[in-house]
């Protein structure tokens, strides 16, 4: 199985190829197959993702599960302390940025 991720142009967050989307949940990936570079090619034409690859993954009844642990770690999210990460809802999430 061959998933696809990058990062999004706005917001920088990690996404995933759905087939037709890209969502921020790895479960919604779909498998692109020999498609990959195509799809890759034609989103960052269309300045959809940034850093776009793919990635190798199994398939399990949770979803795609990447087999690389780089790629688990960008689909789980942060491997500190939850409670001392930025929340993506919370409204003053970078007001620390100058």
């Amino acid at each position: 199985m061959r998933i696809l991720t990058g990062n999004d142009l706005k917001s920088g967050a990690v996404i995933w190829w759905t087939g037709r989307d890209w969502s921020l949940h790895v479960e919604e990936a779909a498998d692109v197959g020999e498609h990959g570079e195509a799809v890759l090619a034609a989103e960052d034409g269309a300045r959809r993702v940034n850093g776009g690859y793919i990635v190798d993954a199994e398939a399990t009844p949770e979803g795609p599960r990447p087999a690389h642990i780089k790629d688990r770690i960008r689909a789980l999210g942060p491997t500190v302390r939850p409670d001392l990460t930025l929340k993506p809802a919370d409204p003053t999430a970078g007001d620390w940025v100058i």
